[in-house]
């Protein structure tokens, strides 16, 4: 399959999502690197998003909650080229009823092949790249083709 890349800009649009077991640990990552996120736009699901406008003073933009759809949210501002990082700081030990979006989250961030961070040491290692602060070009298969073939009416 061709590719094309697609630019990130320096300002990252980053998206955070945490489960309710890990959210102290977002939060509290957030705030050791509070200076680096706010170089950046932040979108968040739901609560996580209140708790981090709170915690940190800057703005964030709030989706619905994760099990009411905000993840779906998320992963459709992905699939449009609205969020650029991923960090999602999920609970591997704990039993989710909304696990299917969970999946279709993690899934679409590869697909469209956005840095994830899912705990707090890929958070660091991705935070404090150089690439953090400048343009970066990502290569993603251009779907253009599989997008315009034609469709058998039956």
């Amino acid at each position: 399959m061709i590719q094309k890349e697609l630019p990130i800009g320096p300002r990252k649009r980053i998206a955070l999502i945490a489960h309710d077991n890990k959210k102290q640990d977002l939060l509290d990552w957030a705030r050791y690197n509070k200076a680096l996120l706010a170089k950046h736009e932040l979108i968040a699901t739901g609560t996580t998003g209140t708790l981090l406008h709170r915690e940190l003073g800057l703005p964030v933009r709030k989706m619905l909650s994760g099990p009411l759809g905000g993840d779906q949210q998320i992963g459709s501002r992905i699939a449009d080229g609205s969020i650029d990082f991923l960090i999602f700081f999920w609970d591997p030990l704990q039993p989710l009823p909304h696990d299917t979006d969970i999946k279709a989250l993690l899934r679409i961030a590869v697909v469209w092949n956005i840095p994830v961070a899912c705990n707090r040491a890929s958070a660091d290692f991705i935070i404090s790249s150089p690439l953090m602060s400048e343009e970066y070009c990502r290569l993603v298969p251009d779907y253009e083709p599989y997008v315009a073939r034609p469709l058998d009416a039956k």
